[in-house]
């Protein structure tokens, strides 16, 4: 697979100093470890730090601006920050009302993310954390703290950045994050793999007649391989399991994310929002917000996925608040965009 790198030992570092040159606006680098911080977090707030491994972009390190993360702690290719560059991500940006730290669901990122709370908790710095789970085809609902987190770890951190924005104390931070993560389910589709810089061989083989749903962003085994169907096939199966996953029903109001996962072009994902568009209205499910986008990537693996979230007043009125980074942009309900 051909890579525009120089040395494969350098790819997270070089990246990191490309993109925060680039949007040095918004951003900065940690001076000590792999993290993008943002210039303008605003103090006396609970600080809000995201993070997870590299090879997603943009997720996670896009995902820190206005109204989002402060700050993101970032790892090697597909590997979870260590313990120490989380703790010093999470010093550069707390203001003395602690940190929600807001993560994918792995095991190298739990282990990390808990040692980073517990150093903090050495400098009487109180620290919390959601772990986002929305993969609904990565383990069972019996055993929901096993599955994995997917693109909709970019609606967690949008609800999160929100209610810290709103000047929310960390119990109460923490309580409608786990709402919004609790009420969204992902489910993706792969059609070819992605492969990590350095590495000779790709993150799974697949046919050139086949596809995989439930594929994870890693090339974890997914639930079902089969010979390649057409769009519309392949959003019914995936919107019949997040659908009875999310028990919706007629009257309810959701926001949806098509993500590309790599390679797929936004003509084909909009080809799938527009048949996933078609089955919401037929069940009389609102769409109150809709998205089409590559936000969590796994270098260039083909396929999308699709998430739904499902919002209550709470969690509608926290989406709804504006925010802002170079790569995801909302102004908010209330404002017109010719205002």
């Amino acid at each position: 697979m051909k890579k525009f790198i120089n040395k494969a030992d350098n790819v997270v570092d070089e990246a990191m100093e490309g993109f925060t040159s680039c949007y040095s606006n918004h951003y900065e680098k940690h001076p000590e470890v792999n993290a993008v911080v943002s210039k303008r977090p605003r103090k006396g707030k609970v600080a809000l730090v995201i993070g997870g491994g590299s090879g997603h972009e943009p997720m996670f390190s896009g995902f820190v601006g206005e109204g989002l993360g402060d700050a993101a702690a970032c790892g090697n290719v597909f590997a979870s920050p260590d313990p120490g560059t989380i703790y010093e991500t999470a010093l550069a940006v707390e203001s003395g009302r602690g940190v929600l730290f807001v993560y994918g669901n792995y095991a190298g990122d739990n282990l990390n993310f808990d040692m980073a709370e517990e150093l903090l908790a050495d400098e009487e710095i109180e620290a919390a954390h959601v772990r986002v789970w929305d993969d609904c085809a990565s383990a069972p609902k019996e055993r929901m703290t096993d599955r994995r987190g997917i693109a909709g770890d970019l609606f967690v951190i949008k609800i999160a950045g929100a209610a810290c924005d709103k000047g929310m104390g960390l119990a109460e931070a923490v309580k409608v994050t786990e709402a919004a993560r609790d009420n969204l389910r992902s489910i993706g589709v792969a059609t070819s793999p992605g492969q990590i810089p350095g590495l000779d061989k790709p993150t799974f083989e697949i046919g050139d007649d086949e596809m995989e749903y439930g594929m994870g962003i890693h090339g974890e085994r997914g639930i079902e391989r089969t010979t390649m169907k057409g769009a519309d096939e392949i959003v019914e199966y995936l919107y019949k399991n997040i659908k009875e996953e999310l028990e919706l029903a007629g009257g309810e109001e959701v926001c949806v994310l098509v993500n590309g996962l790599g390679s797929t072009t936004v003509l084909e994902m909009s080809i799938a929002y527009r048949r996933l568009k078609e089955l919401l209205d037929e069940d009389g499910i609102t769409v109150h917000d809709a998205d089409i986008n590559s936000y969590c990537t796994c270098q260039e693996m083909g396929g999308f996925s699709i998430s739904l979230l499902k919002l209550d007043d709470t969690l509608k009125e926290l989406y709804d608040m504006p925010c802002y980074c170079p790569y995801y942009a909302k102004k908010g309900k209330e404002m017109s965009w010719k205002d």
